[in-house]
């Protein structure tokens, strides 16, 4: 695809920043990851000022995006720290094509359903292989031979984790069939009515937000820390993954409870 044809084929970066970061982007409440605000899109734009100079597309920097947040979870079976390292950065890089990819089709009015369901891919495949093989690993640390007990665990953690992002779709899609508009990307629309218990962890989530310890960026940076500390406790490596694979669906079932009662799901 060509820039639009108001736009340069060469734009400086101000001219780039304009279109590709504008408010609407950068003040998401919930569509904005963290390292989003707080680093990564100060990089993207500019690996974004040198993509839009070359012929590869949005979709193109997002099939980069999948195999990068894909290739995260095999490199934690590389040996000693080595493998949570690597993991780290490739997702790291993985987010820093996120942005590069909307940011790219943006600057070249690119946008489609195409690009958002891949996106969506990459963020299933990457989170889904770091949570399968940090089992994997667990398994060969246990061994020999290879403990498939763990690489159990590490498939019940993907099954979690894909739950849990998947419930948050499933609400567009029963808001969708019910003919409701979708949702404005407020978080207060999270929040769960009055003074209930679950109304009030609900709110404690914000300030210990355990549930974040499942995404990507997060997940291998908890990782690499208890990787450090494995090194001296090998043991502590197969407990950590034990209680990420019951801790995931935990969180899954207050996730549930938290969109049940949210206003949603809510028709008035």
């Amino acid at each position: 695809m060509t820039p639009s044809p108001a736009r340069p084929q060469r734009p400086t970066l101000p001219e780039l920043r304009a279109v590709v970061q504008p408010d609407s982007v950068l003040g998401r409440a919930t569509a904005e990851h963290w390292t989003g605000t707080l680093y990564m899109r100060r990089i993207s734009v500019h690996l974004t000022w040198l993509l839009v100079r070359t012929p590869i597309t949005a979709n193109g920097v997002t099939w980069l995006m999948i195999i990068a947040g894909g290739l995260a979870g095999p490199a934690l079976l590389l040996p000693g720290l080595w493998g949570p390292i690597v993991a780290v950065l490739l997702t790291q890089l993985q987010m820093l094509l996120d942005c590069c990819d909307g940011e790219v089709a943006r600057w070249r009015d690119t946008m489609s359903p195409r690009g958002i369901f891949l996106d969506q891919i990459g963020h299933y495949v990457a989170e889904g292989s770091i949570g399968l093989f940090l089992g994997v690993s667990a398994g060969f640390l246990i061994g020999p031979p290879f403990d498939w007990r763990f690489a159990f665990l590490g498939a019940l953690l993907t099954a979690g984790i894909w739950f849990n992002k998947s419930l948050n779709m499933m609400v567009t899609l029963a808001r969708t069939n019910s003919g409701l508009d979708r949702l404005p990307d407020q978080e207060g629309l999270r929040e769960i009515p009055g003074r209930s218990f679950l109304a009030r962890l609900r709110r404690l989530s914000r300030f210990v937000p355990f549930h974040r310890i499942f995404h990507s960026i997060e997940l291998t940076l908890v990782s690499l820390v208890v990787a450090v500390v494995a090194a001296f406790a090998p043991a502590v490596w197969p407990g950590y993954v034990a209680v990420l694979a019951v801790g995931i669906w935990v969180v899954s079932a207050g996730h549930f409870v938290a969109i049940w009662k949210s206003p949603r799901l809510a028709t008035g």
